[in-house]
């Protein structure tokens, strides 16, 4: 069922700008009275509207910060902040939207205005990496100077290192984690800026990160927690696979295999015959594929993904795809894991299957209709994923935080 537009995909990232209300991220009147404006599912009505919202909010947060109500200012600022990330989602892929790009440099903009008034406001990182940096946060839980567990965040295909803190940052501080987040290859500005596109090696990401937590003093390196969501559900393991510094690993509604996740949502006829080589299969899905991308919501996948991966071939993709899996490789992780996914998230379907092929301590998780949680990585039910993950984070690295949020969101 949708909530507010008959297209599923829209609605699904309605959803996704509306779950982080709790977080400080979102206000539910502003979210809802932006759908009803926006109607139907049109990529340039929802770019209009969502800006219209977020320059609406960010006119709240400037009036609140000339008067000196930092919290009031904070809060505005992180709203207008999601909703400029929400306005350019369906903008993405290649060329550049002159629309994306300023509204991901907005939503960068205003994150940084309203972190700056938070009580411990984040370090802002270069992270060394190959001859460039990544950007990067560092927030602590807390400002006494004494080393605690650090989580590393990593993100999926159309995330930014902002909206890390609405989707796991802020959970993570309010249980006495530090965290570090951080865009990589083929994420956030790093693929627009720099045009650095995904690799699957994602091992060769992590270290220089993990080496430049290690030089923060307030991380405790014996506890390092590597947590990827959606597409960093994948990226996350398969980093753990090499890099064995971690104390623990979470991979969130990951793919186990890209290729499989792919193939599975084509006819099952073409599927086999696709899987199988056949040219003249494989023909006819450049044509299907080439008339999917000229279409705004069913085409919007594969133009993103396209542009992540710096690829022109809609075709070239289900051949990257196949070097983007975790067959074969479960064995080589070595610290706890846990693993979750959603009833009814095809990108995560075989999830169970990777936990499966774990040999390292394990939890694996399945959210569904009993838990009240639906949507790709528990959209409805973060709170639900949260309590579940650092109760069982708090276990693993025998760490028990604060009574109370140690972070407030604004």
């Amino acid at each position: 069922m949708t909530v507010v537009f008959t297209d599923d995909l829209f609605d699904a990232q309605f959803l996704r700008a509306l779950a982080y209300t709790a977080q400080g991220g979102a206000e539910i009147g502003e979210c809802f009275a932006t759908a009803r404006r926006i109607g139907k599912a049109d990529p340039d009505r929802w770019f209009t509207e969502w800006s219209a919202t977020a320059e609406r909010v960010e006119a709240q947060a400037a009036e609140s910060a000339a008067d000196g109500h930092r919290v009031s200012a904070r809060g505005a600022w992180f709203r207008a902040s999601n909703y400029h990330r929400t306005a350019g989602l369906f903008l993405m892929g290649a060329p550049v939207d002159p629309r994306f790009r300023t509204a991901s440099g907005e939503q960068t903009r205003c994150f940084r205005a309203g972190a700056a008034l938070l009580d411990l406001p984040p370090d802002i990182l270069e992270i060394p990496y190959e001859g460039t940096t990544l950007p990067g946060y560092f927030f602590r839980a807390a400002d006494d100077g004494a080393t605690r567990p650090t989580v590393i965040l990593v993100d999926g295909y159309d995330g930014t290192v902002e909206e890390l803190y609405f989707a796991n940052a802020v959970a993570a501080l309010a249980r006495g984690y530090n965290v570090l987040a951080f865009d990589g290859p083929g994420q956030g500005s790093v693929v627009l800026d720099q045009g650095l596109p995904f690799r699957p090696d994602w091992e060769n990401v992590v270290g220089p990160v993990v080496d430049h937590a290690l030089t923060l003093p307030e991380v405790d390196g014996d506890r390092l927690v590597l947590h990827g969501w959606s597409f960093g559900g994948y990226l996350a393991p398969r980093a753990a696979t090499v890099e064995h510094r971690l104390a623990a690993c979470v991979s969130d509604c990951g793919p186990y295999d890209l290729f499989d996740a792919s193939i599975a949502r084509l006819p099952g006829p073409l599927a086999r015959q696709v899987r199988s080589g056949n040219r003249v299969a494989l023909s006819v899905l450049r044509t299907v594929l080439t008339g999917v991308l000229r279409k705004p919501s069913a085409g919007w996948a594969l133009r993103r993904n396209m542009w992540v991966h710096g690829l022109t071939d809609p075709l070239a993709y289900f051949t990257l795809a196949a070097e983007y899996t975790l067959q074969g490789r479960g064995q080589l992780i070595t610290c706890p894991t846990f693993v979750s996914c959603t009833e009814g998230d095809d990108l995560s379907a075989a999830a169970g299957t990777f936990a499966a092929a774990l040999r390292c301590p394990t939890e694996f998780v399945r959210f569904g209709a009993g838990d009240q949680v639906s949507g790709h990585c528990e959209m409805t039910g973060r709170a639900l994923f949260h309590r579940r993950v650092y109760d069982w984070l708090d276990t693993v690295l025998e760490h028990r935080g604060p009574a109370v949020p140690a972070r407030p969101a604004g």
